[in-house]
């Protein structure tokens, strides 16, 4: 039964060690790629482009309230029936009468409203400017996130196959020992259930690794059959990698950050909405041009002129100016303005808050970079007394001195310090990334 059992685990592992993944077979993207193609492809990306477009047609329609709206008309009219010519004098008439008219209006002046509502249609495209960027440095964040989480899953795998590896070797050794008569039989047993726990490790460092791939596939928007990303060599964790001071990236962000710009710019439509808002209180003036022509025709008589001739005799030309003059509007200009007022002291406060948000974000994460940097050096000395315990233990084991129990808890101690180092490293790298983020730095390098 002993022997069955062994080469259960055996053949597991002769299976696990000749996996093949799909992956292997597409492309295999590199971190820059992917930040590209997100940018390129993501929805929200293009749906904000997409709003830029519409900005540009508000600006066009502004800039066309500047120029006279011109309109033509053309009628006819057919009367058939009794008609009275002269009192109690009725007779069968039939008229045709047709009139033609071009009209031409512009105003002149209505308290710098066009003017203003150009101007916010531009800003209002700034402002969209700047919050497509915005969406692009989130995403592009979230791409390196899961790249790094890539990698992690990647290098915590490999850990795990060495360590699914050593416990192989082990159970040979612990088999030659329990041959040789030096250990009990039972010691197989807890050899072939540690080989079990670390193939099984194995099985979630795949699935997890295999997760992530699919987030980040899912993340681009491309299919995961065949997906791969390349491998980067992540230097270890050092001192010179750190901020030492927030200070720069501080000031750095509130100068350059594109919410606090969005925030700047919100300012400035609502200053722009009030001006809007007091134009009616302005009197307004706007000019007019009208011409116009008609023929008429009557069966009662045939002595009109031609038709073309009708309209060149009775072609005539209109003038209109007019100013209208608020007097009163039931209160809705002075409301009107006196919420555009409220909006501006919101827009202030807003502007406020996201500088406090901002300041907030970078202040966590300056402090979760150094966390993370002292949770790595602590991670790598511990790493190093399990390294020294495990293998003290694994002496002692061999000469009968230490239990199977004692040294699986020492081995397990060993596995979890090695897990936590490797953590702690991506951690850290993903924590130096989001300060790079927001001190302005190429996070793709």
């Amino acid at each position: 039964m002993m022997k069955i059992n062994n080469l259960k685990i055996l053949t597991l592992g002769l299976l696990l060690s000749f996996s093949t993944y799909s992956y292997s077979q597409g492309k295999v993207w590199s971190l820059q790629e992917c930040v590209d193609h997100a940018l390129e492809k993501n929805i929200s990306i293009v749906q904000a482009q997409n709003t830029l477009l519409l900005n540009e047609q508000d600006i066009k329609a502004a800039k066309g309230s500047f120029l006279p709206t011109v309109s033509g008309n053309a009628g006819h009219n057919t009367s058939v029936g009794n008609t009275e010519l002269f009192p109690g004098q009725f007779v069968d008439r039939t008229s045709n009468s047709t009139n033609f008219g071009i009209n031409a209006n512009q105003t002149i002046f209505n308290g710098f409203r066009l003017t203003n509502l150009y101007k916010q249609s531009q800003l209002n495209l700034e402002t969209n400017e700047l919050e497509l960027q915005r969406v692009k440095d989130d995403i592009s964040l979230n791409v390196v996130n899961s790249y790094l989480n890539i990698l992690f899953n990647k290098e915590n795998l490999q850990t795990s196959k060495a360590q699914y590896e050593f416990s192989k070797k082990q159970l040979d050794q612990v088999q030659e020992l329990v041959d040789a008569g030096v250990q009990p039989q039972a010691n197989i047993y807890d050899a072939q259930a540690t080989l079990s726990l670390d193939l099984q490790g194995v099985t979630v460092a795949e699935n997890n690794y295999e997760l992530s791939l699919l987030s980040l596939s899912q993340l681009l928007q491309i299919d995961f059959a065949g997906f791969d990303v390349a491998v980067i060599e992540i230097d270890d964790p050092s001192a010179e990698l750190m901020y030492d001071d927030i200070a720069p990236i501080l000031s750095y962000a509130i100068e350059n950050r594109s919410e606090i710009k969005v925030a700047e710019k919100n300012i400035e439509s609502s200053k722009l909405s009030t001006e809007i808002s007091k134009s009616g209180f302005y009197p307004s003036v706007s000019a007019g041009y009208g011409f116009g022509s008609n023929a008429f025709f009557t069966n009662l008589t045939d002595t009109e002129d031609a038709f073309f001739q009708q309209l060149n005799d009775q072609k005539s030309h209109s003038f209109r100016l007019s100013v209208n003059v608020p007097i009163f509007s039931g209160y809705q200009n002075k409301t009107a303005v006196a919420k555009s007022q409220i909006q501006e002291q919101n827009a202030l406060l807003g502007l406020e808050q996201t500088k406090l948000a901002l300041e907030a974000n970078i202040q966590r994460a300056f402090t979760d970079a150094k966390a993370a940097f002292r949770a790595y050096e602590a991670a790598k000395v511990s790493l190093e007394a399990q390294k020294l315990a495990f293998g003290n233990s694994e002496e002692r084991y061999n000469i009968g001195v230490l239990n199977a129990f004692d040294l699986e808890q020492s081995r397990l101690r060993l596995v979890n310090a090695e897990a936590s180092l490797i953590n702690a490293k991506y951690d850290f790298v993903f924590k130096t990334k989001v300060l790079d983020f927001y001190f302005g730095k190429p996070i793709t390098q």
